[in-house]
């Protein structure tokens, strides 16, 4: 059976992090070749030795337009082509509305739903070059429900939702989809550090979470678009 990511180009935002890691792993394991975009100048530690030919682009701030259409010029130019964008860039914060300060609904805004504008519109010109172009969107499923302290991020998630859903429209007979992926708790580090006392075995783990991409990447899906996939785990 053929790869399933064969030969497509795919860039990766938030590509140092766990899931944005897990993300272009598997996409280099499904056959495809991935461009890793990220704030940070580099990967903290080693690179996987399945990412050892990625084209990784440091200190790329994706709330800057022109600071994403550089990064996806550069990927074109060394890598001849983009079929595909995965948003993963984004953050978390916990603040309740009395206690907490404005300015993080500003902050969330702008690195989980403007980044994910930013980085789609700069891609779209070489997406559309592309037989088969797809965007796949990190939204949440406090998107869908929010309770507690969750306000300004499920505020932001609430927000790539909805651009999921309009950009799909926009680019359904463009020969692009658009879809989200809607997970709950991502069995990472900083959440296990976060919450000591939560039964880990039932969150998402990164890797389940990036077959889904994976799929929504592939030819497989191509007759998905505008859809918001929850991948809860069992939480």
């Amino acid at each position: 059976m053929s790869l399933k990511l064969d030969g497509q180009i795919v860039a990766v935002t938030g590509a140092f992090g766990i899931l944005g890691m897990a993300v272009a792993e598997e996409i280099v394991r499904q056959g495809g070749r991935v461009a890793m975009i990220d704030r940070a100048v580099e990967p903290a530690g080693i690179l996987p030795a399945l990412l050892a030919d990625a084209l990784l682009l440091g200190n790329i701030d994706l709330t800057s337009y022109e600071s994403a259409q550089k990064a996806i010029g550069q990927i074109v130019s060394e890598l001849g082509a983009l079929d595909a964008l995965v948003n993963i860039a984004g953050g978390f914060r916990w603040e309740t509305l009395a206690d907490g300060d404005l300015a993080s609904w500003d902050f969330l805004y702008a690195i989980n739903l403007r980044t994910a504008a930013t980085a789609s519109k700069a891609a779209l010109g070489a997406l559309l070059k592309s037989s088969a172009g797809r965007i796949v969107n990190i939204g949440a499923g406090a998107a869908l429900k929010s309770g507690m302290g969750m306000g300004a991020y499920a505020a932001s998630k609430a927000g790539v939702a909805r651009l999921t859903e309009s950009l799909s429209e926009e680019l359904k007979d463009k020969g692009i989809t658009v879809n989200a992926v809607l997970p709950s708790i991502i069995d990472t580090p900083q959440n296990r550090a976060d919450m000591p006392d939560a039964e880990f075995d039932r969150w998402v783990k990164p890797n389940d979470l990036a077959a889904v991409i994976s799929f929504l990447l592939s030819p497989q899906a191509s007759a998905v678009t505008g859809a918001l996939i929850p991948v809860s785990g069992r939480v």
